[in-house]
């Protein structure tokens, strides 16, 4: 088990750490198997998609903001935050990805994003090698 940090710098924002995967699962050893990741925050989640061009998480983000805006909506959670928590909760905060020959079996221009609703701050993500 390794427990990977990852830091945001904006309210809201698609941050790619495939790499970080990659090299935790580099030095575990293992050659086949499953990467289950699991974010250990309610307005922060996880999603594999495009990582080629940066419109695709602009674009995901800004139709996240469009369905669920921050304010106006009648919240009622004093934090001012509910809407990172829905958002979260519609991402979703794990991931699984299988993996051959000690390699993530993602496609060519797939990669893993930690997605963060309520930041900037640091995140922890739990990622297990099976």
């Amino acid at each position: 088990m390794y427990t990977l940090k990852i830091r945001s710098h904006q309210r809201e924002e698609l941050i790619e750490f495939t790499n970080e995967v990659r090299r935790h699962l580099t030095d575990s050893g293992v050659k086949q198997g499953v990467v289950v990741l699991y974010v250990q925050h309610t307005t922060a989640g996880l999603t594999v998609n495009e990582n080629a061009d940066p419109d695709v998480p602009r674009d995901m983000l800004h139709a996240l903001r469009t369905l669920i805006p921050q304010h106006g909506m009648g919240f009622r959670h004093g934090e001012e935050n509910s809407d990172a928590h829905i958002k979260a909760s519609l991402v979703g905060p794990t991931v699984t990805v299988p993996f051959a020959d000690g390699k993530l079996l993602l496609g060519r221009w797939q990669g893993i994003f930690l997605c963060e609703f309520d930041g900037g701050r640091e995140r922890k993500v739990i990622m297990m090698v099976r």
